[in-house]
């Protein structure tokens, strides 16, 4: 599974526009481990920027 397709299908889920299709190929992968990484990347990368984002009209 590439990076991408991973990256799309994570992206998807966290604004919950995932299609059932690509839902049903993401659970026929083998491991769930990408799709865990790239969630948490997502969530991180997330805060961050709403951190800066925050500091940045407060100063």
């Amino acid at each position: 599974m590439s990076i991408w397709r991973v990256f799309s299908s994570t992206v998807a889920a966290f604004f919950g526009v995932q299609t059932e299709q690509n839902r049903q190929k993401d659970f026929q992968t083998q491991s769930p481990l990408p799709f865990i990484i790239m969630g948490i990347i997502l969530a991180i990368a997330l805060v961050i920027s709403l951190m800066l984002i925050v500091n940045q009209v407060l100063s």
